[in-house]
């Protein structure tokens, strides 16, 4: 993350989250803000500037921008509620669930909080370009969403009663948060079924790292590793980890990325860090090329063997972790294939209060390959049955243990790995 004039860039934000809001950015212009509400198309001529420098794809997904500009700017608008809508409906010529307008209550409330402390139930959504379906790209483990049931891909059809059919993404965000202690029933489709969950949002302490030394007679000592999101404290606490892991002589690491939807691109970077030695961890590449590479700096705490478990779920800088560990053969990777969430958002503040987030750049791992809407395709595909879930759904405390089957799958690897070694 880095604070440049234009705006905050949050490098693998995940989307839109019903849990995470950005708190201290609230950018304020006092002395031009009465400028804003007296001439609403001033807000709309900011926006599509920010855009027209900076959005990712130069042909703005085949629109003639400045065609646009012309039609959004020969409207009248009586009132900045009217310009917000145009703004929502011009953005949306981009088909980019990403690059969205927040008025000043919803950017004022986002919060993207690298302390750890999280408000609401703990998910992160997405708009599906395809079906324009509200998706869950995956609860964050120990919050209520995740306690619930709540899993990816399930699909969101009513929020307190109100259907989800041509929602906004920031208006479904809106009716999920909420203050701690109060409550909010999602409909949801799972498989074709419906699933009605009522759900009590909190203020949620996460602790991004849980690890434990499990003993195996065959393996001896194997440090598992989960790491449910990429914030700030990740890194620091990831390498305690590792360190406590070597302390002990372990054979190898089980590294869990399951249901973690991103976070920090630093973040990411730093923890690959402490598997790779020397070469590529991701690079950066805006609309004109320009390309930022991102290294490892010859400060690997291990050298031990890696199996690297991925779902669908898992996302942004799940995947510029896995993929970098990856490309560079540090780790097998077990599981399904990945979200797909391979873009750059910067977000920033607008002249009354209000701000955007704008995609302005894209993720390509070592070898060159684009994450976005891709994924990271496993070294050895592993989908948990109907009774593998179930017995997961029923007990989350199961999740990491043998008889989770991914995990067990995981240590048949690393057995596999050691044994070679």
């Amino acid at each position: 993350m880095r604070i440049t004039k234009r705006g905050l860039v949050l490098s693998t934000t995940a989307l839109a989250i019903s849990s995470v809001a950005i708190t201290g950015f609230g950018l304020r212009f006092s002395q031009s803000q009465a400028f804003f509400q007296d001439s609403p198309k001033e807000i709309i001529d900011e926006v599509w500037q920010v855009v027209n420098r900076n959005y990712v794809d130069g042909t703005f997904n085949g629109e003639d921008w400045r065609e646009v500009r012309s039609e959004y700017l020969d409207k009248q608008y009586k009132d900045k509620e009217e310009a917000y809508t145009a703004i929502r409906e011009m953005l949306k010529k981009l088909n980019d669930p990403y690059t969205r307008f927040m008025n000043p209550e919803e950017f004022k409330s986002m919060q993207i909080d690298t302390s750890g402390e999280l408000t609401g139930i703990g998910i992160q959504i997405s708009k599906d370009e395809k079906t324009q379906e509200i998706v869950v790209i995956s609860p964050i483990e120990g919050t209520p969403a995740f306690k619930a049931g709540i899993v990816s891909k399930d699909i969101i059809r009513e929020i307190d009663g109100k259907s989800t059919k041509g929602m906004e993404l920031n208006d479904a965000v809106s009716l999920i948060r909420g203050k701690p202690n109060t409550s909010v029933t999602i409909l949801i489709e799972r498989d074709g079924k419906t699933l009605n969950f009522n759900i009590t949002r909190a203020t949620i302490e996460i602790h991004p790292v849980k690890a434990r030394i499990d003993t195996d007679s065959k393996l001896g000592k194997v440090d598992y590793v989960r790491l449910v999101q990429f914030s700030g404290n990740a890194a620091a606490e990831m390498k305690q980890a590792i360190i406590q892991g070597e302390k002990d002589n372990v054979a190898g690491y089980i590294l869990d990325l399951r249901s973690n939807p991103g976070g920090l691109l630093y973040s990411s970077v730093e923890i690959a860090r402490m598997f790779i030695d020397e070469g590529k961890i991701v690079t950066t590449v805006d609309r004109v090329g320009e390309v930022d590479a991102h290294t490892a700096n010859n400060t690997a705490l291990t050298k031990k063997p890696v199996v690297v478990i991925v779902d669908g779920g898992s996302a942004s800088a799940s995947e510029i972790l896995s993929g970098a560990l990856q490309d560079h053969k540090r780790a097998t990777i077990v599981g399904t294939q990945t979200f797909g969430k391979g873009l750059v958002q910067s977000v920033r503040g607008l002249g009354d209060g209000s701000g955007m987030a704008v995609t302005i750049a894209k993720y390509l791992t070592p070898d060159g390959r684009d994450i976005n809407k891709h994924g990271i395709t496993p070294d050895v595909i592993y989908e948990l049955t109907d009774a593998d879930k179930e017995v997961l759904m029923k007990d989350r405390e199961k999740v990491g243990t043998i008889e989770d089957a991914q995990f067990k799958k995981a240590m048949e690897i690393l057995t596999q790995q050691v044994a070679k070694k």
